[in-house]
């Protein structure tokens, strides 16, 4: 069950990014034909931020330092970045347009999903 919510969360903040973000965005015409490329983005994003996000956070420590913790918006961008390059790869049907789009794009996300994680869901 907690994956199910975990993958759902995960999509919410990336569906409220694909509309609100004019560079983000899936193919197709009807909202019911993004749905399954959503759930897949949204699986994809959280392997990605799963497997790779802390490998690079380890590396990219003394940027963190340094920055006071702002580099962690460049990393999430990239993140975000990633994602769509493995999504396009795949032939998923979802495109991000560009590092600042990405970096929007994550930050809606952790809103989007944070929020969730507050309001709807209960701590185990």
């Amino acid at each position: 069950m907690r994956f199910v919510t975990w993958l759902l969360t995960n999509a919410a903040g990336i569906a409220v990014a694909a509309w609100l973000l004019g560079g983000i965005s899936f193919d197709g015409d009807r909202w019911q034909d993004k749905i399954i490329p959503l759930l897949l983005v949204a699986l994809i994003f959280g392997l990605v931020t799963v497997f790779v996000e802390p490998v690079v956070k380890v590396l990219s420590l003394p940027f963190i330092i340094v920055t006071i913790g702002l580099f962690l918006f460049v990393i999430n961008a990239l993140m975000f970045l990633l994602t769509g390059w493995i999504a396009d790869q795949a032939d998923i049907g979802f495109a991000v347009d560009g590092f600042w789009i990405a970096l929007l794009g994550s930050v809606i996300v952790t809103i989007v999903t944070g929020f969730i994680d507050v309001a709807v869901l209960e701590d185990d």
